[in-house]
């Protein structure tokens, strides 16, 4: 899909093959090439049917639109992701930054239901 990410990593887990949008790639590898360093992706397309098995989003979420993605990232390097993220014109950012399983989410979305962009969350 990018030099740095794989259609494997990116695509819906539930195995249809759903991947993200080509454009929203091309801007998640400009942030990966800005950044410097690997980033190692925990969920980026889901397709309605899996997004309403793993989020509270239901059948909806910036995750089944294609231009979302959760990177596996904690503490400084997080930070500094975040702050690129930023410039990179990222609109809806959420931050799982305690206990196991520390990861940002970005996804570049106008607006999205419920939450007018850009916005920042935690879980």
């Amino acid at each position: 899909m990018t030099p740095h990410f794989s259609d494997g990593e990116l695509m819906c887990k539930c195995g249809c093959e759903l991947l993200p949008e080509q454009d929203f790639m091309d801007k998640i590898e400009a942030l990966r090439v800005a950044y410097g360093r690997s980033m190692t992706v925990t969920s980026a397309a889901r397709c309605p049917e899996y997004n309403a098995k793993v989020s509270g989003t239901g059948r909806t979420g910036p995750h089944t639109t294609g231009r979302a993605i959760d990177i596996a990232i904690d503490r400084k390097a997080a930070w500094e992701l975040l702050s690129l993220a930023v410039q990179f014109g990222f609109t809806g950012i959420g931050v799982q930054q305690k206990g196991g399983g520390r990861f940002l989410h970005f996804d570049d979305l106008p607006n999205a239901p419920g939450q007018p962009r850009p916005t920042i969350w935690s879980y």
